[in-house]
C-alpha cells in the first residue's frame, strides 16, 4: 500500500508546483505549453490554499502554514477545481496536442472531474474525523522526516504549524457530524498516538532535548488540546456514531470508474475476481500438496474434492505460519530481508535500481495506525533528496495475546520476504523512484493507483518465477496466498459496498476462502468500512500489468528483454493503466532502434 501518491483521487489534492519546472517544453508544440501552463497556474493557487499538498510532493514554499478547514475555504478549493475544468475544455483543443500531451491531458481532465464530484458527493471532514489527523500530527512530522532542509529551517516550519493545529482541532469540533463508528474509533487510536508523538517522538526527530526550550513549551500546550479533543472525540462523536459505512451501488460503481481508470464496470471486475479466486485456490492445492508429507509425516492427504483441498492448503499454512517472530523483532525481521532481494534483482537484471537506495524500514507511527499493517510513504518529486518510507506496524499493545499471535503468524518469515517485495523492492519504494523522474510534469504529479498497487503486486510472483527463494515451495505458496488476498479485496470491496455483506460473512471469506488469519481478516474487515474502491485496484492493476507482460513477450518471442520491458513500463509515471500497452510498446520499439 502507498500514501498520498496511491490515487489521484484523494481528496487532499496531490499535486506539485510548478515554480521549479521550466515555463515551456522547448521540444513541444504550442498547444502542448498552454496545457502545461494552465496546469502550473492551478497547482501554483492550490498550494497557497493547500500547503499540506506542497509538502507532501516535494514543494517547501509553504511548509510554515496550514490549510484553512473551514467550509468557506473548502468550498472555494472546490470551486477552483470547476473553473480549472472549464478553462481545460475551452483553452486547450486537444487536436493540436501531441499525444504524449493528448494522455497528459486526458490525465488532468479525469483529475478535475473526479476531485469535483468526489467534493460534491463525500464529506470526509463532517463523516470522518481521521482527515484531521493529518494536519494536526502528520504536516509536522513529514517536515521532520522527508524534508531536505536544513534541519533548523524544518524544525522552525514544525513549530509554525504546530502553532496552527488548535485553529484545525477548533474546525473539527465544528465540523464532524454523525460520522461511522468503524472511523471514529480508528480516529480514536490515531488521536491517542498523536498525543504519544508530541510527547516523545517529536522530540527525537527535531534533535531537541525532551521538556526544553520552546519546542517543548508548544508540544505541551498541544498534547494538552489533543487530550481534550480525544476526550471529546470519545465522549461526544462516539455516542453519537453510526453504523452507516457502506456507500451504496450507485456511488460504488461511479467512484470505482474513477479510482481504476480501466475501462472495466464494477460488474466485470466482480465477475473476473471471482473466477480467478477459484484458479489461484487450485494453483495452491497444488503446492501445498507437495509439501503436506513434510509437516504431516505418516498423516493421510484430505480426500480430493473442494473441502478436502480447501483444508489441505489451510493446514499447511498454519504450519508455515508457525515460522514468525514477535511484535519486538518485526520491524528488525523486515529489514533482514532487504539485502538478498535487492542483490537478487541485481545479478538476475530484473531492472535497474535506483541510486542512492533512499528507503528507510520503519516502525509505523502510531497516529498513522489502523488502517494498514505496511505501507510505502514515497519520497515526494519535487525534493529529489527526499527519503521514502517503509513503515509496519507491530500488533497494537492493546491486543490481546491470540489476536497478536494471529498478525505474526500471517506476517511469518516467509510471508514478510512477500511484502518486502511488494512496499520496496522491487515494488511500490522502486516504482516511484521511477515515477519522480517521468519527464512529463503532470504525471510526475497526478498518479493512479490502480498502476501502483497493480505494480506491486505483479512483482511478487514475478521474483519467484525469475528464481528468487531458490524454489521454495513454502514461499511460493505464500506468494499465492498473497495475491489470493489482492483477488479477494476485489471481491469484498464490491460486496460491502454494494450489497449487504455482514462481517460474519466477510469473515467466512476471508478466513476460509482466503485462508487469512483472524488478525488480517479483522483488520481487512474494518479497512473495507473505512475506504471503498481502493482495495480493487490491487487486483485491477496487476492484471493489467501481467497482460500486457505475457502480450509483449509473445510478439517480440526471443527478442524479450524482461528488464527493458520493466523500465518501459516504469518510465511513463504512475499513469492510468489503460495507457500502458500503447506507451510501453512506443517505448520499447525507441529503445530497440538505438
Amino acid at each position: 500500500m502507498t500514501r498520498h501518491r496511491s490515487s489521484f483521487l484523494v481528496l487532499a489534492l496531490v499535486a506539485a508546483s510548478g515554480l521549479s519546472i521550466a515555463a515551456d517544453d522547448p521540444g513541444g508544440l504550442p498547444e502542448d505549453a498552454r496545457l502545461n501552463a494552465l496546469f502550473r497556474d492551478y497547482l501554483t493557487e492550490t498550494f497557497h490554499r493547500e500547503p499540506l499538498s506542497a509538502t507532501r510532493l516535494g514543494e517547501h514554499g509553504f511548509d510554515d502554514k496550514l490549510d484553512d478547514l473551514s467550509p468557506e475555504a473548502r468550498e472555494a478549493n472546490l470551486q477552483l477545481r470547476r473553473d480549472t475544468l472549464a478553462r481545460l475544455r475551452k483553452e486547450v483543443v486537444v487536436d493540436r496536442l501531441s499525444r504524449p500531451s493528448k494522455i497528459d491531458y486526458d490525465v488532468f481532465l479525469r483529475h478535475l472531474e473526479s476531485t469535483i464530484w468526489l467534493g460534491e458527493t463525500f464529506h470526509p471532514f463532517r463523516d470522518d474525523p481521521r482527515v484531521y489527523g493529518d494536519y494536526a500530527t502528520e504536516s509536522v512530522y513529514l517536515l521532520l522526516t522527508q524534508s531536505s532542509l536544513p534541519r533548523e529551517v524544518n524544525r522552525r516550519n514544525a513549530l509554525e504549524r504546530m502553532r496552527q493545529v488548535p485553529r484545525v482541532l477548533e474546525t473539527a469540533r465544528k465540523t464532524i457530524g454523525r460520522p461511522p463508528r468503524v472511523k471514529v474509533e480508528t480516529a480514536i487510536r490515531q488521536t491517542e498516538g498523536a498525543v504519544g508523538f508530541y510527547k516523545t517522538e517529536l522530540f527525537r526527530l527535531a534533535g531537541d532535548p525532551p521538556g526544553e526550550g520552546q519546542l517543548a513549551a508548544d508540544a505541551a500546550k498541544l498534547v494538552g488540546l489533543l487530550s481534550d479533543y480525544l476526550a471529546f472525540l470519545k465522549t461526544e462523536v462516539l455516542p453519537r456514531s453510526t453504523d452507516d459505512w457502506r456507500i451504496g451501488r450507485e456511488l460504488f460503481v461511479k467512484k470505482l470508474d474513477y479510482e481504476l481508470d480501466a475501462g472495466l464496470t464494477a460488474d466485470e471486475v466482480l465477475a473476473e475476481a471471482e473466477r480467478e479466486a477459484v484458479r489461484v485456490e487450485t494453483e495452491m492445492s497444488v503446492f501445498a500438496r507437495q509439501i503436506w508429507s513434510e509437516f504431516f509425516p505418516g498423516v493421510a492427504v484430505p480426500p480430493d474434492d473442494p473441502a478436502g483441498r480447501s483444508e489441505m492448503t489451510r493446514r499447511v499454512l498454519e504450519r508455515i505460519g508457525d515460522d514468525h517472530g514477535t511484535a519486538d523483532s518485526l520491524v528488525a525481521d523486515a529489514r533482514s530481508t532487504v539485502h538478498a532481494i535487492k542483490d537478487f534483482i541485481s545479478a538476475r537484471k530484473i531492472l535497474a535500481l535506483p541510486e542512492p537506495d533512499q528507503c528507510r524500514i520503519i516502525e509505523m507511527p502510531e497516529f498513522m495506525r489502523g488502517n494498514s499493517v505496511a505501507y510505502l510513504n514515497p519520497a515526494p518529486p519535487l525534493d529529489s533528496r527526499g527519503s521514502s518510507e517503509y513503515s509496519i506496524s507491530p500488533p497494537p499493545a492493546d491486543w490481546s495475546r491470540e489476536r497478536a499471535d494471529s498478525l505474526l503468524r500471517e506476517y511469518n518469515r516467509s510471508m514478510l520476504k512477500i511484502l518486502t517485495i511488494h512496499e520496496a523492492y522491487p515494488g511500490h519504494y522502486v516504482q516511484l523512484e521511477y515515477s519522480n523522474k517521468c519527464p512529463s510534469f503532470i504525471r510526475l504529479v497526478l498518479s493512479s493507483g490502480t498502476f501502483a498497487e497493480g505494480w506491486a503486486v505483479y512483482t511478487e510472483q514475478m521474483m519467484l518465477d525469475q528464481g528468487f527463494g531458490g524454489g521454495d515451495v513454502k514461499l511460493r505458496l505464500q506468494q499465492l496466498k498473497f495475491y489470493l488476498r489482492a483477488v479477494v479485496n476485489a471481491i469484498l470491496d464490491n460486496k460491502m459496498h454494494c450489497g449487504a455483506m455482514t462481517d460474519a460473512e466477510a469473515r467466512d471469506l476471508l478466513m476460509n476462502r482466503a485462508f487469512q488469519t483472524e488478525g488480517e481478516a479483522v483488520g481487512k474487515i474494518i479497512r473495507s468500512k473505512q475506504s471503498s474502491c481502493q482495495l480493487s485496484t490491487y487486483f485491477v492493476g496487476r492484471t493489467a500489468f501481467y497482460r500486457l507482460r505475457q502480450s509483449v513477450q509473445r510478439e517480440q518471442g526471443d527478442r524479450f528483454d524482461l528488464a527493458r520491458f520493466h523500465e518501459a513500463a516504469l518510465s511513463e509515471g504512475t499513469l492510468p493503466v489503460k495507457f500502458l500497452p500503447e506507451l510501453v510498446r512506443a517505448r520499447l520499439a525507441v529503445t530497440k532502434e538505438k
